[in-house]
């Protein structure tokens, strides 16, 4: 029988392969010669205690012992003429929808308001360079979702929701790196998720799916309280025997459209504020305790959260050795998010540091009511754009500064491309999150020693943390509790947040679907 320990060695003993066998060979008192194979099964780094070090799971084979691998078996069928299921949205809750209906027997119609990922960058490009927004085709809209181009993260603690392990095995099928299936913190990179995310859509259509680019949704078909299929903008009319709606959480046209047909809407909490960026080699010095970082260290990541007068101000979405870009989709806001490549070989470490927002917060908006947290998302995406200058240049304003109340009367560099502006954002961001992102900073400072400093900036906003509107749906069949045969889905229905965990969705609604057919 395979054996599986624990062992913890330096960052140079965890990358050499002899120093594991002999770590290995130690903990079961063997030789490394009797000992087969191994594989590593889970890999974290553990800085608390004034040094570095890794730990590592490990599944070990003594000499001759079969070498066995729990995983999954994807099985794609032929569904040309197979039973037809709509998809609105090629994120990734709509694309491992359509690759589960593949494996159920089912015919994929996915169907996405963007671009394909190669057409979709020629738009970013022109977006970072000349400002040039395409309202359909950028950070946030277009194949694979708003996480192709914002990082890859694959962290997620929507484990006990379903074999979240299967998600990892197809992103690695589809050519991400195997050791997503160990790291502590997976994370695929933005330089590689455009050709993974080609390679699914390939996997989709050879197996008789179908992919349309470049069609935006504008009326869902119900019949008898039924949903049978979607009218695009454009007039033409799409059936299937069910939806699954997968639109992200920046689809505002979708929920507007919901309730223009009337179906029901919550409101949900959400989170919004800014992004902070600082220099990587100064979070490096903080979290590794001044040991210099060397090639078997990663950029050093944090993760922070402070409760300040009952709402969370905490990190989201930590980005080392990243960049920051523009996550707007309209062309009068201003609204960033931050990725990294595979390596993180940036200079720059950032985060979006977020306050808790719940309904009770939202004081004069509430008379928008389900809508009350699109409008106040809306109206400081606004501001922002009103302080942040020429196109999508972002406000900004030196960390220190922020918390102190002062300008900055100059800023440091940045990885935002489009540019900064100086703005005294402490004067108008709304005064229950200023206050609190304030705080915020302050406890952020008493927990990482040199985090509140000058040489950081703050950039406005980051707001698409998540969306604050759910579409309900029944617990026990997934259905919208409304309208049978209309499954929202993922980060836009409000049940995910994140690749894995909307992926997850994705692929346990398309079960859903299938028991709802058949």
């Amino acid at each position: 029988m395979p054996q599986e320990l624990s062992i913890v060695l330096r960052p140079d003993e965890a990358a050499n392969d002899s120093a594991v066998l002999r770590a290995i060979a130690r903990k079961l008192d063997i030789t490394t010669d009797a000992i087969g194979h191994y594989y590593i099964t889970r890999k974290s780094i553990d800085a608390r205690k004034g040094k570095v070090l890794v730990n590592l799971g490990v599944k070990v084979f003594i000499g001759d012992e079969e070498v066995t691998e729990d995983r999954p078996v994807f099985s794609y069928r032929d569904v040309r003429l197979a039973t037809p299921i709509i998809i609105v949205g090629a994120g990734p809750a709509g694309l491992f929808a359509a690759l589960r209906l593949i494996e159920l027997g089912f015919k994929p119609i996915l169907i996405e308001r963007g671009k394909s990922v190669s057409d979709r960058k020629r738009d970013i490009a022109m977006l970072n360079r000349e400002h040039q927004l395409n309202p359909d085709s950028n950070y946030a809209f277009g194949e694979g979702g708003a996480g192709t181009f914002s990082d890859g993260k694959l962290y997620t603690r929507s484990k006990k929701r379903g074999d979240f392990k299967r998600i990892l095995y197809a992103l690695v099928d589809h050519g991400a790196d195997p050791a997503i299936l160990y790291e502590a913190h997976p994370h695929i990179g933005t330089n590689k998720l455009p050709g993974i995310i080609t390679r699914i859509r390939e996997t989709i259509l050879q197996h008789g799916g179908e992919v349309i680019f470049n069609s935006r949704v504008s009326e869902l078909i119900i019949e008898a309280g039924r949903a049978v299929g979607v009218k695009l903008a454009d007039g033409q009319g799409l059936h299937g025997k069910a939806v699954i709606l997968a639109t992200g959480h920046s689809a505002r046209d979708i929920y507007q459209m919901l309730h223009n047909q009337g179906i029901v809407l919550e409101a949900k909490p959400f989170a919004m504020g800014v992004r902070v960026e600082h220099p990587q080699v100064l979070i490096d010095s903080i979290q590794y305790h001044g040991i210099p970082r060397s090639e078997y260290l990663p950029a050093a990541a944090y993760s922070l959260v402070h409760q300040v007068e009952g709402r969370g101000v905490y990190s989201f979405c930590m980005c080392p050795g990243g960049f920051i870009v523009p996550a707007a989709t309209g062309t009068d806001e201003v609204v960033v998010n931050g990725m990294s490549p595979s390596n993180r070989n940036s200079r720059w470490a950032n985060s979006g540091i977020v306050v808790e927002i719940r309904l009770d917060d939202l004081g004069d908006y509430a008379q928008h009511g389900v809508f009350a947290g699109l409008e106040f998302q809306a109206e400081l995406e606004h501001l922002a754009k009103q302080h942040g200058g020429y196109g999508v240049q972002a406000p900004a304003q030196r960390l220190s500064d922020f918390v102190e109340g002062r300008f900055s009367t100059n800023l440091p560099p940045c990885s935002y491309h489009p540019g900064l502006n100086s703005s005294e954002m402490h004067l108008w961001l709304p005064a229950h999150i200023g206050m609190r992102l304030r705080e915020g900073f302050k406890a952020f400072g008493s927990k990482m020693k040199g985090f509140l400093t000058n040489e950081a900036v703050i950039l406005g906003v980051e707001s698409r943390t998540s969306s604050p509107i759910r579409i309900p749906r029944n617990p026990d069949t997934l259905q919208h509790i409304q309208v049978h045969g209309l499954f929202p889905s993922g980060e836009g229905a409000g049940y995910a947040g994140g690749i894995v965990s909307s992926a997850l969705d994705g692929s346990i609604v398309a079960d859903a679907v299938a028991q709802y057919v058949r």
